[in-house]
């Protein structure tokens, strides 16, 4: 990166890489891993290798049985994100003590980019499209779990661990459901141990029930409308339920996991001199990064559509 056009300075890297916004969940649910190149390779194994069982008895003088994982290499690599910032100069040169327009700048594009991103993330996880043929459901009407009565979440979400080939370890779940979900009657009563007709269940408590490592709430807000046109703020994570096995260890060269980031080189962020900027000239910040989100295997997660109405 020493030779790329664009200088890119330590300082504002620093600011970029320790950015973080709480409320997004993108590197939970996809976690990051680093890969020496652009251009990366993946495995993708076939189910069936990992289950079937071959006839191990060995007779006094023959050989063992052989065995052999087929497994298919994937091609794929990262994608650039950035943005460009004009700060003009006397913005820079007005700027109060101890205020540096050029890091605010930096943390504004980078919210952004992770907003950017954990839409991406979003689209991909929450599409049934991206799961197995029968790792998915869709909700509807009195099963769904807004409807306090006549719903079933406990049965609906522990049928769903069960029928996973390897059972999830987190559930991703926008907050329009989480918020139901957590108070709704069997889950309050069966987290507290009372009549559940009042109460909300926490994060751990649930976790706790469904026997998973972790819930994750997806809290992501985003503005929907086009530039010029009246706000129109939606959240980013819908009424539905992801359940997840993910590895955390996993990479894209070995371990098993539901869907992971490839990250190549880390953020990165500098300035340039632009003497077009407003009548003084001034400098363009830039940030940005370049990763890739992949779904590595679409039968290690389940998706429960339209959990609430």
């Amino acid at each position: 990166m020493a030779n790329a056009p664009f200088p890119i300075d330590p300082v504002l890297t620093g600011i970029a890489i320790a950015y973080s916004n709480g409320r997004l969940i993108a590197d939970d649910v996809m976690p990051r891993v680093t890969v020496g190149k652009q251009e990366f390779k993946y495995w993708k194994y076939k189910l069936e290798d990992g289950f079937t069982v071959p006839d191990t008895k060995v007779g006094r003088r023959s050989a063992p049985n052989q065995v052999q994982f087929d497994a298919t290499e994937e091609t794929a690599s990262t994608d650039d994100y950035g943005l460009d910032d004009p700060i003009p100069q006397p913005d820079i040169d007005n700027a109060p003590e101890n205020h540096d327009p050029r890091g605010r700048a930096v943390e504004q594009i980078t919210n952004l980019i992770l907003l950017d991103r954990e839409v991406r993330v979003s689209n991909m996880v929450f599409n049934a499209a991206n799961y197995a043929a029968g790792n998915k459901q869709v909700l509807s009407g009195t099963s769904q779990f807004s409807d306090f009565t006549s719903s079933d979440p406990i049965g609906v979400i522990m049928d769903a661990l069960d029928s996973m080939v390897m059972r999830a370890n987190k559930m991703t779940i926008g907050r329009p459901a989480y918020s139901v979900l957590a108070r709704h009657p069997d889950i309050v009563k069966a987290a507290h141990g009372n009549s559940g007709d009042k109460g909300v269940a926490t994060r751990q408590a649930i976790a706790d029930l469904f026997e998973l490592e972790e819930v994750i709430v997806g809290e992501a807000r985003v503005n929907t409308a086009r530039k010029g046109q009246a706000p129109n703020i939606q959240r980013a994570w819908g009424k539905h339920i992801a359940l997840q096995y993910i590895d955390p260890l996993a990479d894209n060269r070995s371990g098993t996991t539901h869907a992971f980031t490839a990250e190549w080189g880390g953020r990165i962020a500098g300035s340039i001199e632009d003497k077009d900027i407003g009548l003084r000239g001034g400098e363009r910040v830039r940030a940005g990064e370049s990763v890739k989100e992949v779904i590595a295997a679409n039968d290690l997660a389940y998706f429960i559509e339209n959990a609430v109405a």
